[in-house]
């Protein structure tokens, strides 16, 4: 489990949303100054790494379980299942899932998601939201044009639905 960051001299919003979409975490276009590099791996850095060990849940208070009809969000494991059957996500999806989920019915506009997943420190196109909330869809089965769990607010930004 690493961070990627890209550095590259390709500075099209498609090349950013490419380089975010296939794992990068953060997308530096040439040319950039070497205290910007350092400042956002520092961000980056800071970002807490949440490692599953053995007795962890016994030290500290569990949360119980989010479910949404047949959707069910496990924070403290980090996991999400379908009708028991397990979605595997990226460390950004489950944090945007977890955002929504943890305020149901609240619309988060982009930006808002991008402050709570990233703790502030997001500089960049607020649309890689956009790419994440699909492969969500995707992965959780959802249709975009009738969602069920995660639902557009148009104009405005995204919410979780109740699954029904």
């Amino acid at each position: 489990d690493a961070y990627v960051v890209m550095l590259t001299a390709r500075d099209t919003e498609i090349d950013t949303v490419l380089g975010l979409t296939v794992g990068a975490d953060d997308y530096i276009t040439k040319p950039f100054s070497p205290r910007e590099l350092v400042a956002r791996i520092r961000a980056m850095l800071r970002r807490p790494r949440v490692v599953a060990t053995p007795g962890a849940a016994a030290e500290h208070e569990t949360t119980p379980p989010r479910r949404f009809a047949a959707l069910s969000i496990d924070v403290d494991a980090r996991e999400v299942h379908i009708e028991n059957d397990p979605i595997l996500l990226t460390r950004t999806e489950f944090d945007i899932l977890e955002a929504l989920s943890g305020r149901p019915g609240m619309v988060l506009s982009r930006r808002q998601l991008l402050e709570i997943i990233r703790d502030g420190t997001w500089v960049g196109n607020e649309h890689l939201v956009d790419v994440h909330i699909g492969h969500l869809r995707r992965k959780l089965g959802d249709d975009a044009a009738q969602p069920r769990y995660i639902t557009t607010v148009r104009g405005v930004g995204y919410r979780m639905g109740t699954g029904q």
